[in-house]
């Protein structure tokens, strides 16, 4: 029987169909220092972002024959390596995108009318500053008409400028590859399509010239948001980053906050991932939230499914 470790969970329909198809299934987590030995009773190992499975881990489980990562990204593991040993790696690329979508989206409009802050000082101060907080709160600004600078312009990117264009904001694009700037929306329950062809641009044209930038790019060896990067910006900008830690220099950002060429920043990924830097934890022009942009129950069912049909295909060849 093959043997397949979730370590990082996997949602009951997925599991279910593995089970179904004769795999044994565990969702136990194992810490990664116990890895190298407790994985090597196993055939397969899926994870999301927490578990990492690098050239060491691979070396030391000969019998693993597949690792499946539940999500976008496959920084966490390092593929090339897994796949000259012959091992198979499989990612779930499509099943996330519009929660991350949506997500980007919860994090503009708590910006532009500083849910952030009111959530945080409503339940200290509401009862006796009520008046000076409805005042602080009172310059709020509308999505509709403003530009949105998407940087990575992939299957995310892309789900990101279909609710952007239904708000009525301008979109501009960037990515490093060329891309087709036209996306079909569907509307409503009734499935009417209409497709929209988004302004491409130049990263420098997205980093002068938009209200808002959010950033979905793959990992890269350095801060693609830096100092030069954020000076650069229009003043006022809001920043969005539901990717990866990493892509903003944190420490510049603070800076960039604190002196208010930037109005607002909302991070999901960090640098010291799973322990931010308290700075960024604390500022109050940040909105945080801890690495949830695929987790929403929609997105996780998808991801289970999809992954479990790879891993059968996999296995069934």
């Amino acid at each position: 029987m093959i043997k397949i470790l979730a370590n990082d969970g996997i949602d009951p329909i997925g599991k279910k169909m593995l089970e179904d198809a004769g795999f044994f299934v565990e969702t136990n987590n194992i810490p990664q220092d116990e890895l190298p030995v407790r994985l090597q009773e196993f055939d397969a190992i899926t994870v999301r972002s927490a578990t990492k499975v690098r050239a060491a881990l691979i070396d030391a489980c000969p019998n693993l024959k597949l690792i499946g990562r539940g999500g976008v990204g496959v920084d966490n593991i390092d593929v090339d390596y897994a796949k000259s040993k012959g091992i198979g790696v499989y990612n779930t690329p499509a099943s996330s995108s519009l929660s991350v979508a949506e997500l980007v989206f919860a994090q503009l409009f708590t910006g532009v009318r500083f849910l952030h802050d009111s959530n945080r000082k409503m339940p200290v101060e509401g009862g006796t500053k009520f008046n000076d907080l409805k005042k602080a709160y009172a310059k709020g600004v509308e999505l509709r008409g403003k530009t949105l600078g998407i940087v990575g312009f992939g299957r995310i990117g892309r789900e990101v400028a279909k609710i952007a264009i239904g708000v009525g904001m301008d979109v501009i694009a960037y990515d490093l590859f060329q891309f087709n700037p036209e996306v079909e929306i569907i509307l409503g329950t009734g499935g009417t399509k209409v497709n929209v062809t988004v302004k491409t641009a130049t990263l420098d044209e997205i980093i002068k010239t938009a209200d808002f930038i959010t950033l979905h790019t793959p990992f890269i060896d350095k801060a693609l948001i830096g100092a030069e990067e954020l000076a650069q910006m229009k003043k006022g900008v809001q920043l969005i980053n539901i990717s990866r830690g990493g892509l903003i220099d944190e420490l510049a950002l603070i800076d960039a906050l604190n002196s208010g060429h930037v109005s607002y920043a909302a991070l999901d990924v960090f640098d010291n991932e799973p322990t931010p830097r308290q700075e960024i934890l604390s500022h109050p022009k940040i909105s945080l939230t801890p690495h949830i942009g695929a987790a929403t129950n929609e997105a996780q069912e998808r991801i289970g499914v999809e992954l479990a049909s790879l891993i059968i295909g996999h296995f069934n060849k």
